[in-house]
């Protein structure tokens, strides 16, 4: 409830589970079956090899920078 401070997501909360419907239908036993980029268990995405580094270039074209936790 606390990210609501920041605003309603863009679909106000409402959320259709389209895929699962999907996955139902089709008679599918996996949920990856129908989505169309799936994740794997570490969270990266096998068809665009992300989430990958970016070049220092790229941080500063966008005015990023990367500070280090000090501990």
């Amino acid at each position: 409830m606390n990210a609501y401070k920041y605003g309603a997501p863009p679909h106000a909360g409402m959320a259709y589970g389209l895929d699962r419907l999907c996955m139902l239908m089709l008679g599918c036993d996996s949920i990856r079956d129908v989505i169309a980029f799936p994740k794997v268990q570490n969270a990266s995405e096998l068809m665009s090899s992300c989430p990958e580094g970016v070049e220092e270039k790229q941080l500063s074209e966008l005015h990023i920078e990367i500070a280090n936790e000090e501990k």
